[in-house]
């Protein structure tokens, strides 16, 4: 596997320290691979749209201006 030198700040680093701490992850290595590839994995389903794309946040539910459409 390939090795990456990675800095973050040091609040995602303690974010990190404490997960691997509660037990959700067995050590930082584990915990910041587990991360990026759930990162990843939802970066892809809600990727950037195109250009001119219209989107929920643009048009509303549904393409209506109203927050609800029954």
């Amino acid at each position: 596997m390939p090795k990456v030198e990675l800095t973050i700040p040091e609040h995602l680093e303690m974010q990190i320290a404490q997960m691997v701490e509660r037990g959700e992850f067995v050590n930082r290595e584990e915990a910041i691979e587990d991360l990026l590839s759930t990162g990843i994995k939802a970066y892809k389903t809600s990727g950037p749209q195109e250009e001119g794309e219209p989107g929920f946040e643009d048009d509303g539910m549904m393409g209506h201006d109203d927050e609800y459409v029954f």
